[in-house]
């Protein structure tokens, strides 16, 4: 199915979500390589304030990424929302996602991520702004309602369509649900029926079987990954090949994850710098080896080293052992 967000086609309809401290440009770069249609960058505070830290300003820059670069920020105020829109389109974004689904305390206390699903007069005015602003594409990444009783979500789907959104992902949950219990996809389906722009169901896609019963159920035109993807960034092709041809696509072997993972290990060093790309090398490690590293013996190991050459060394040794 073809998805189009604004002047941009989508090569196919399998995105990788945006995931605060995840998706981050080399995490997003391999999802791309191994699949995924479109890959959304992590939340970026629409604060001037904060974008003088080293974290901001990585997550600022996006020139020469491979496929459509998408950048998702995050506010409650719709001036700031507009400049932020305006200042990640001067560094190459190509596509702005308005954040409105981020659970965190920390967003929702400032009134901003889905916290905002409450306010959908302040829902609008940040709309507006933020697609008066830039000249770009914008899209809104949403929650099924702040709770059980507030499901608003078609409503807020509404106000976005009519205000210039140009997609719309939904994740399958409401604000209190965080991510505990299983996603429901009514409201979706419901969103899916009530707006004509792309809608991206989101929540719980954690195989390419999934993949295809929700956007069978929901109606909707792509689905979006998250958690699914930590450690495996090669559901996007599994997905892919599912969807295209009714057959499943068998798991890399060993030697293809371990050069998927020492390329990725690689990238951090050279995108953090040695001492943050060690840290961070960390989670992402332990990710890739919950199906290699089953006694949890390895992983302390690993997560000691301190220099890029002793973990690249530390992954070859222990992969030799697995062949």
């Amino acid at each position: 199915m073809n998805v189009n967000i604004g002047p941009y086609q989508l090569e196919n309809n399998v995105i990788l979500a945006p995931m605060a401290g995840i998706t981050d440009r080399p995490f997003r770069q391999l999802c791309c390589r191994l699949g995924a249609g479109l890959a959304v960058s992590e939340m970026l505070s629409s604060n001037p304030k904060v974008w003088k830290s080293d974290k901001s300003r990585l997550r600022m820059q996006h020139g020469d990424e491979v496929g459509i670069r998408s950048v998702q920020i995050a506010g409650s105020d719709p001036e700031e929302m507009a400049y932020a829109a305006q200042v990640n389109v001067d560094n190459g974004a190509q596509i702005i996602d308005i954040n409105m689904g981020c659970p965190a305390k920390k967003v929702n206390k400032k009134l901003a991520g889905s916290a905002l699903l409450k306010e959908p007069k302040q829902v609008e005015q940040i709309v507006k702004a933020v697609v008066a602003a830039v000249d770009v594409p914008v899209t809104l990444k949403i929650r099924t309602g702040w709770c059980e009783n507030t499901r608003n979500g078609v409503e807020i789907a509404k106000i976005a369509q009519r205000n210039g959104i140009q997609a719309l992902a939904v994740h399958g949950r409401t604000r209190c649900d965080f991510y505990k219990g299983n996603a429901e996809y009514d409201t979706i389906k419901a969103i899916k029926r009530a707006v004509t722009i792309p809608v991206v169901a989101n929540g719980d896609v954690t195989s390419a079987e999934k993949a295809l019963q929700v956007l069978e159920y929901t109606g909707a035109d792509a689905v979006m990954i998250g958690r699914a993807a930590q450690g495996r960034p090669w559901i996007f092709r599994e997905i892919n090949h599912y969807l295209a041809t009714g057959e499943t696509l068998s798991p890399p072997d060993v030697g293809e994850v371990k050069a998927i993972l020492l390329g990725h290990v690689k990238e951090l060093h050279k995108f953090y710098g040695e001492f943050m790309g060690v840290r961070i090398a960390r989670k992402h490690v332990s990710w890739y080896l919950q199906a290699h590293d089953q006694a949890k013996e390895f992983r302390p190991i690993f997560n000691a080293l301190e220099l890029p050459e002793e973990q690249l060394n530390a992954l070859n040794m222990f992969f030799d052992q697995l062949t």
